[in-house]
């Protein structure tokens, strides 16, 4: 059947949508309704199951009853078990099952099994391996020594950082690969000793630098390439660069000085539309190696797909938060991978034909299940004959289109956190008043503390070579949201080794500026500024920036 392109009324904001051939083609091949809601809607549903960076201490397993860090707050109405305990064999996710009852709604009873099953306290991939000392890495795995660390996967010695993959030495970075000893860094590759870096590739010992590759020993540039002993974009000699540069590093004052005066010195340079790298007809940005990818952000070897975020190696997919490595025919899905043919799901690994999962490995044929192992023809984890579990599948599919809701994700009724502990905080910010308009969920009783701070930042030395070891057991107080914060005796050594003064705000207030530098999760039609063509960028059209297509870029800066 051929479609055409069709304009829809989000049935949540009310807002106008639209749904391409494409998009219509591949709802057919998922044999789902298209949906009546809209992309940032359906956004929103999916990231309600996507807790990264919002963490709380004094938990305990419920099994084994020692101490754990979780992402679920504790007053919620979850078990949680340890990593161990969780894939152990001391409980049966079997012995929950239910009986589907077909007078109920589906819905429902799949709520009362969430309810029952235990989930795992923090989110780690089984594709590479469980974490190492690093007890508050969350949405992470294959990590050693790190703190507070997301989204991440095969670093060591991390702290206060989220997107990286084999990477080590470094502090406080969003979306990194393969780089080490740096610090405060935005999409940055291939590289080491890079202090307030963004967008950088093949680069070494060097600071204050943005869109930039093949650097050595630069200080404040924008647009270059294979340069050394640049500052400002200029060149000078060896000693007068060092000197410049000794002048500012490890001074807190200094560093915020040169901060605010290369936030004036980038604004005259052009900026690309995107900084997507060997894309071929895609649109969205920081895309990598990906092929017919649209609406998409941070998404790696991707082809095919449609509104991805954090999501590497999908294929024929639409709708997915994280993960979806070696997997293909994913719809409205986070941290899903190595899987195929799954609708609606969290945490599903190793799967085919999954409707509705959670926490899933190694099944097929299952639906509204938790935590099941090797299942088969389950649903609401117990198990049925093949011929049964069919006829089950066809009711449970027809009422799930009689009330719109098959082929999105699951109900907020079923989100497992706030609005506010989730990642939809961070791309698509809301108030509380306006998250619970839209009928998310919101928590008050977000573990901080405040007020308790032990040392006062006018007190604090302002160069790192100044800072004594006692500082490691002073509690201090962010100057951006008064949140009491500590120096972890790791961070300080690297502090020292990198010639950084130590922070005066929290990692949240940190992290959230990272994700401003990033820039919003979302795109603009403007024109290049110097071709005139019609470009999609997330640089919204008011903004100051000089904004040029590729091409333009292109012939500008190479």
């Amino acid at each position: 059947m051929e479609y055409k392109t069709e304009n829809r009324i989000c049935r949540n904001c009310k807002k106008e949508f639209l749904i391409d051939s494409e998009d219509f083609n591949f709802y057919e091949k998922m044999k789902v309704p298209a949906p009546k809601v809209c992309p940032d809607c359906r956004f929103k549903m999916r990231a309600m199951f996507r807790n990264e960076t919002t963490l709380y201490s004094g938990c305990k397993c419920g099994l084994c009853g020692k101490g754990i860090i979780s992402m679920y707050n504790p007053k919620s109405l979850y078990s949680t078990y340890c990593y161990d305990c969780y894939h152990s064999e001391k409980w049966e996710s079997k012995d929950y099952a239910k009986d589907y009852d077909e007078n109920r709604p589906f819905i429902e009873q799949f709520k009362e099994l969430l309810i029952k099953v235990p989930k795992i306290n923090l989110g780690i991939s089984p594709s590479d391996g469980e974490n190492i000392n690093s007890e508050y890495a969350n949405s992470a795995s294959g990590c050693k020594n790190c703190y507070l660390i997301f989204n991440s996967s095969l670093s060591e010695d991390i702290f206060y950082s989220k997107g990286l993959k084999n990477s080590k030495d470094s502090s406080d970075l969003y979306f990194c690969k393969n780089i080490e000893r740096c610090y405060e860094c935005v999409n940055v590759h291939q590289s080491s000793g890079i202090l307030w870096g963004q967008n950088v590739n093949g680069s070494v010992d060097s600071q204050f630098i943005l869109n930039c590759r093949g650097l050595l020993n630069c200080f404040g540039c924008v647009n270059l390439n294979n340069k050394s002993y640049y500052f400002l974009n200029k060149p000078l000699s060896q000693i007068e660069y060092k000197k410049k540069v000794s002048e500012i590093l490890g001074s807190y004052e200094k560093t915020q000085e040169f901060k605010k005066q290369f936030e004036k010195f980038i604004i005259d340079f052009p900026m690309r539309e995107n900084n997507n790298i060997k894309t071929v007809n895609s649109t969205g940005d920081y895309l990598f190696e990906c092929k017919n990818v649209k609406d998409s952000f941070e998404a790696f070897n991707a082809e095919n797909c449609r509104y991805l975020l954090y999501s590497k190696g999908a294929k024929d997919s639409m709708g997915t938060i994280g993960y979806g490595t070696q997997s293909e025919n994913l719809l409205e899905v986070v941290s899903t991978g190595h899987s195929s043919n799954i609708i609606g799901s969290f945490m599903t690994h190793y799967s085919q034909d999954i409707l509705y999962g959670f926490f899933l490995t190694n099944c097929k044929d299952c639906i509204g299940c938790d935590s099941l192992k090797n299942g088969k023809y389950c649903i609401l984890n117990k198990q049925y004959s093949k011929e049964d579990y069919e006829k089950l599948r066809e009711k449970i599919i027809n009422e799930l289109k009689e009330k719109d809701l098959y082929g999105l994700m699951m109900q907020q009724e079923l989100a497992l956190f706030a609005y506010n502990e989730t990642v939809a905080q961070d791309n698509m910010p809301l108030t509380k008043k306006e998250a619970l308009a839209q009928g998310f969920h919101w928590e008050d009783d977000i573990q901080k503390t405040e007020g308790k701070e032990t040392m006062k930042l006018e007190d604090m030395p302002d160069h790192i070579k100044d800072i004594k070891d006692s500082i490691i057991n002073e509690i201090l107080r962010c100057m951006d949201c008064n949140r009491n914060y500590k120096i972890i005796p790791q961070e300080l050594l690297f502090y020292r080794k990198m010639n950084i003064p130590v922070p005066r705000r929290c990692f949240f207030c940190r992290h959230h500026d990272r994700i401003t530098r990033r820039g919003p999760f979302k795109l603009w039609k403007r024109n290049c500024d110097k071709c005139k063509k019609e470009i999609r960028t997330n640089y919204a059209p008011e903004r100051p920036e000089i904004v040029y297509c590729e091409k333009c870029y292109q012939q500008e800066v190479y």
